[in-house]
């Protein structure tokens, strides 16, 4: 038999009483808000795009490596479980995890970090602002309004992917102490706040959101450790040295099973790592809820702190995996040089774009020309960039500066 629906708490984020969208419309006779945000994101050109955008390994090497859409369909369907298990709604948590990685740039964090730089007098690039720019902006669909008019707790959630963005008394917190919180993120937040109220800066988002972003981690940490193996970056006598908690789960399946076959193994230690973080997310998030008091999502936000988190041996753990994969795969030397090119694609394409925006297609030439600085032609190169598959992105290349460019 289905399991029904769990009902939700009363810190859950209520679909029915949402602060609606910047655009009013009707309600739906068969979706709740937040569902209709969900659906919207999934038939939205910036979510088939993420099918040839990079994870970690450019998909052009291989076909069964995660891109960006397979991580974002893996992050959602943890991010329900996690929703499920403390009471929420799982459609808004759905939403935010299929939302998240919008913005990424074609070649993954590598792409992000190219245009950044590039972009660096200009007021930076940001691949959470991105996102927030595509569905308030750059997503033209509907007949009424660009973007595609997401309810206000979908935007919140996203704007707010890693914890508040302020201070308690309005100064940017540590990751953006240096060059300020991102411009589109604060263009929006004062046009929101004008309409349908502020995000709210300088809180923690709703659970859901916490959900979400949490799901990022688990999903990053499992499936990196699949892809890296399967590539044969590591082996699993790295990763058990460097991990004592992927160690105990390796004694366990041997304990249990004893010697698998390694694609059996590998898939084994996969599902134990998701499995066992979720259980101690719902259980840390159960306990911190509690602690808060809180009886309501705006309760939650001003906690004060994240409540849906890992205890702190599972961020030991958390952290020990990230530390061994940054090393051992970010940073692999067959990387490297994948990443070496895949900047330099980005590096020459901006600049000719900046100069030459005749060599954009025509409604990007267009609105470049009608950008009233410096700054706003530059966003709308960086846009256009941005909004680039890896093919699309070294089909330019190839195109505009050399035709024998090979990432391989």
């Amino acid at each position: 038999m289905p399991v029904a629906a769990p009902a939700l708490a009363p810190y859950a984020c209520h679909a029915a009483q949402s602060r609606g969208r910047l655009v009013a419309e009707p309600a739906s006779p068969t979706r709740t808000e937040f569902q209709r945000d969900r659906d919207r994101i999934v038939h939205s050109t910036a979510f088939r795009r993420l099918a040839h955008k990079t994870q970690v390994f450019v998909p052009l090497g291989g076909d069964h490596f995660r891109t960006r859409l397979t991580h974002t369909i893996e992050v959602a369907q943890i991010a329900r479980a996690l929703s499920r298990g403390l009471g929420l709604d799982d459609d808004l948590a759905e939403a935010l995890a299929l939302a998240h990685d919008l913005g990424h740039t074609p070649f993954g964090h590598v792409g992000e970090d190219a245009l950044d730089a590039l972009m660096r007098d200009f007021g930076g690039f940001d691949h959470n602002a991105q996102a927030l720019r595509l569905l308030t902006r750059l997503e033209r669909r509907y007949a009424r309004f660009d973007g595609l008019n997401l309810t206000w707790e979908t935007l919140e959630g996203l704007v707010k992917h890693n914890g508040p963005l302020l201070t308690n008394d309005g100064r940017p917190t540590r990751k953006f102490a240096a060059r300020g919180v991102p411009r589109p993120i604060l263009e929006f937040e004062a046009e929101c706040a004008a309409a349908i109220g502020s995000l709210g800066l300088a809180t923690h988002a709703s659970a859901e959101a916490q959900a979400a972003a949490i799901a990022d981690d688990i999903a990053y940490d499992a499936h990196d450790i699949d892809d890296g193996l399967r590539a044969g970056l590591f082996e699993l006598s790295d990763l058990r040295a460097a991990s004592r908690f992927v160690d105990s789960l390796l004694q366990e399946i041997e304990t249990t099973y004893g010697a698998l076959e390694r694609a059996r193994l590998i898939h084994e230690l996969g599902r134990r790592i998701i499995t066992r973080f979720i259980e101690d997310a719902l259980r840390e998030g159960a306990q911190r809820i509690v602690a808060s008091g809180a009886e309501s999502a705006d309760e939650i936000r001003a906690a004060g702190r994240q409540v849906v988190a890992f205890s702190e041996a599972m961020t030991e753990a958390d952290r020990s995996i990230k530390t061994f994969l940054f090393t051992a795969m970010y940073r692999h030397p067959d990387v490297m040089r994948v990443r070496a090119k895949a900047t330099q694609v980005v590096d020459k394409l901006f600049p000719l774009f900046l100069s030459d925006p005749k060599a954009m297609p025509l409604e990007w030439d267009g609105a470049f020309r009608g950008a009233r600085d410096d700054s706003s032609r530059a966003r709308i190169v960086a846009d256009y960039i941005a909004g680039m598959t890896d093919r699309y992105a070294l089909n330019e290349y190839r195109r505009l500066v050399d035709s024998g460019m090979d990432l391989a």
